[in-house]
């Protein structure tokens, strides 16, 4: 698929290092790069527009504020030198968040989100009712700041004392909370829990040898309270 883009940003400099980037992406085609969020809103009204890389620090109206204004949201990729946004673009369902300066894997990274993002928003797997919307994503404290941690991003979490460790394909997040939080956190149609120490993403188990899990290169045991559970669930 063809994902049509614009760059909202006032910094010169950062929009010829997105422009650059996404030229480099063969699936984004850039329509248009604008200075602020009124050469924004015209460029929606004008054409059909999948994503926006929206910087938020902006004069005269901010890219938050900009979104909220939109009555139809593209996808929306923050950019920023400001961490402390963070927490606030999530809330407003952004594909990805990028603090500035931008390396470009991690700008190819955000690019391969929003693709699956858009991907699955077509074929119609997002189409539920409000009521029955899945949690897709959670929020962890770690360290000074909150990050935001996608379902379907999570290999499994792993108990330490005090402690919980969220293992994903992007690394590892430390948070003080507890396992049984974690574990009523999670929702059950996608995580189990399978030993006191471990609850495990059930889409990526590889495989299951002498009562041990593999996830990636990791191999997990299976507590004996809830071993019988485990396998019932399998066969299922």
């Amino acid at each position: 698929m063809t994902i049509r883009c614009i760059i909202v940003d006032d910094e010169p400099l950062a929009t010829d290092i997105l422009e650059a980037y996404v030229s480099k992406i063969a699936f984004l085609e850039l329509v248009q790069i604008c200075a602020n969020a009124f050469e924004a809103l015209d460029c929606l009204k004008r054409n059909t527009i999948d994503l926006i890389f929206l910087d938020i620090n902006m004069p005269d109206l901010s890219g938050i504020e900009f979104l909220n204004a939109l009555p139809q949201k593209p996808a929306v990729i923050f950019t920023t030198a400001y961490a402390d946004y963070a927490v606030e673009g999530f809330n407003l369902d952004a594909v990805d968040y990028l603090l500035k300066p931008i390396s470009f894997d991690r700008f190819l990274k955000a690019a391969n989100k929003a693709e699956s993002f858009l991907a699955s928003k077509q074929s119609g797997k997002e189409v539920v009712g409000a009521d029955e919307a899945p949690t897709e994503h959670l929020f962890v404290k770690t360290e000074y700041k909150i990050v935001k941690v996608n379902l379907k991003d999570i290999w499994y979490v792993e108990g330490l004392k005090d402690y919980i460790k969220i293992v994903t394909f992007e690394g590892q997040l430390l948070t003080l909370q507890s396992m049984k939080n974690m574990q009523e956190t999670l929702p059950d149609a996608q995580f189990m829990r399978v030993h006191k120490s471990y609850i495990i993403a059930m889409a990526y188990i590889e495989s299951i040898e002498r009562n041990k899990i593999k996830i990636q290169d990791k191999w997990i045991p299976i507590g004996t309270t809830y071993r019988d559970q485990f396998y019932k669930r399998i066969e299922h």
